[in-house]
């Protein structure tokens, strides 16, 4: 069944399309010029807006313990059919409130959030700032990726500046310590990304 989440629309009738053109980049190309931040040692980690699962199973073969977040059953489906053998905790949840995931009152080392952060309105990225920061352990990072371009047809998507991005975080303890920009991994003229490592200081300092 497709996700009613605004921000999935799309998203499900697609699925296996965009699954097959998720996995065509790894993970490790996504986040050259952040992966040198991410921890050597196996660390508990959400991967939120899953989708295919490329991300949370790069990060399981690492030796990380990763719970992947996806709404839309299809994805979802997808990226248990492609990523199966791997000790990945799928989970039906979907920002802004992340309900389900923070009912378990987990905090994570890593917080990762991948060409999703642009589907939320202003209103709803407030509330899923605060959830994202609840998750998110002392001295844990959250790492995010913006899309910035045009909005493809029967998506729900909105433009969402790094800077802005930056100081709705500072708001709930996370400080921006590595911002990138770089070019579509799709090769697309007209798009283009910024990255984002949020650290969460301990409450002493």
């Amino acid at each position: 069944m497709t996700s009613t989440v605004p921000g999935a629309a799309g998203y499900g009738a697609n699925a296996s399309a965009l699954a097959s053109q998720y996995e065509s980049i790894t993970f490790a190309e996504v986040y050259r010029d952040l992966i040198h931040l991410f921890p050597t040692q196996p660390a508990t980690v959400v991967d939120i807006g899953a989708g295919s699962g490329r991300d949370a199973a790069a990060l399981a073969r690492c030796g990380h313990q990763v719970i992947a977040v996806e709404p839309t059953g299809e994805l979802r489906r997808e990226g248990q059919r492609l990523h199966g053998a791997l000790p990945i905790d799928w989970m039906d949840d979907h920002l802004p409130t992340l309900d389900v995931l923070r009912q378990a009152k987990r905090r994570f080392d890593v917080v990762l959030l991948t060409a999703v952060w642009m589907h939320l309105d202003a209103q709803e990225r407030e509330v899923a700032m605060e959830a994202v920061a609840a998750l998110t352990a002392d001295n844990g990072q959250v790492f995010m990726s913006l899309r910035h371009g045009p909005i493809p047809e029967g998506r729900r998507m909105f433009d969402v500046s790094a800077e802005d991005t930056v100081r709705l975080a500072a708001r709930h303890g996370l400080r921006c310590h590595h911002q990138a920009e770089r070019e579509d991994m799709l090769g697309r003229a007209d798009v283009s990304w910024s990255f984002l490592a949020l650290r969460r200081l301990a409450a002493s300092e």
